[in-house]
């Protein structure tokens, strides 16, 4: 029991002493004087706090407006409240900001005071997701990386508006209202390093024009997109990941190279309205087939590679590298054919 007693106390004040240290390190590195100045400028309905002396919590407090940002703030987190207007009062001595989280708010573009977003100049990550955008706000931070304007009511995109962004690496338009006629060829041009593009959950009926050549992932699920143009790809040599889950892609609406890319090692084709497997590229590692209207699987037909040939495999280069393959929901019984086993040595999972 004693020892209890005492192994409790030595905790207790190796924390106490611990969260000391802790405080007193705070005081010491901002200095008595610093310490007052932070804590009065912290704007009432916000959390500053002492650890973090670039952040500033305003999230899940009701806010109609932005209080003014002090100048020391890299970090702005408003999300989660009833803001309607973005003005530039709020922001006069903010020129430091690097990231600022509005999701969940009420914003329109008509209460974007003209300019306010292209002032914040060192700002990377911009978050607007949830709220009432009807075209993508303009003019932007030439420094962005990242944007974010998912479950909006975007249905126009400016021109030109990314034409300054060759830092964003990042856009997320999913789930808002573009049709065809919104994507341009020039729509996105200047985006030279753009890696993900997410255009998921909107009404596009055709492949949106001139993707930026960089990019890595292009997300275009729950759309009702039909064909696939030929050489589409071409354009885009370091697509990756591709998903096209929920569209309405049919055996003849897929030339017959269309997703024979080498660069692509992940590719979602689920619930659609395909009767067989497309030609795939050997480098393909997932493959995503599940809920179409696919009736057998013949592992010769669709093999990268020639089976017959036994020297095929003499070089790991030279085998299909497919590791996964999702085939649920179509119309296929087990088990999965011999053939396909065999010139698809490394795969690891085959759902059926």
């Amino acid at each position: 029991m004693i020892l209890k007693v005492y192994t409790s106390l030595l905790l207790l004040f190796l924390v106490n002493s611990v969260w000391t240290r802790t405080v007193r390190q705070v005081y010491d590195d901002l200095g008595l004087d610093h310490w007052s100045h932070y804590t009065s400028e912290c704007p009432q309905e916000c959390f500053c706090p002492p650890s973090f002396p670039n952040a500033l919590y305003c999230d899940n407090k009701g806010l109609k407006e932005i209080p003014p940002i002090p100048a020391r703030i890299w970090y702005l987190y408003l999300q989660n409240n009833q803001i309607e207007t973005l003005s530039e009062k709020p922001f006069v001595n903010a020129t430091y900001l690097r990231w600022i989280n509005l999701n969940k708010n009420k914003i329109t573009n008509s209460g974007i005071e003209s300019g306010v977003l292209s002032k914040l100049k060192r700002l990377l990550y911009l978050f607007l997701e949830d709220n009432e955008l009807e075209e993508v706000p303009a003019p932007l931070p030439v420094g962005l990386e990242q944007l974010r304007l998912a479950r909006n009511k975007i249905s126009r995109i400016p021109e030109g508006v990314f034409s300054h962004l060759e830092n964003l690496t990042m856009l997320d338009l999913h789930q808002n209202s573009l049709l065809d006629s919104a994507l341009q060829s020039d729509t996105f041009q200047g985006l030279n390093n753009l890696m993900q593009l997410n255009i998921a959950k909107n009404s596009l009926k055709k492949m949106p024009l001139s993707i930026p050549a960089n990019t890595l992932q292009l997300f275009l699920d729950n759309n009702s997109i039909e064909v696939i143009p030929e050489n589409y790809f071409s354009a885009i040599p370091k697509v990756t990941f591709l998903r096209l889950n929920y569209n309405k892609l049919s055996d003849d609406g897929i030339p017959p190279s269309g997703f024979n890319v080498s660069s692509i090692l992940d590719l979602q084709l689920s619930h659609n309205q395909l009767t067989k497997i497309p030609p795939i590229n050997a480098h393909l590692e997932h493959l995503h087939l599940d809920h179409n209207k696919i009736k057998n699987v013949n592992g010769t037909q669709i093999c990268p590679v020639s089976i017959a040939l036994e020297e095929d495999y003499g070089h790991y280069g030279n085998i299909p590298r497919l590791r996964y393959l999702r085939l649920d929901g179509n119309e296929i019984q087990p088990p999965i054919p011999l053939d396909v086993m065999i010139c698809f040595r490394l795969l690891q999972a085959v759902v059926i």
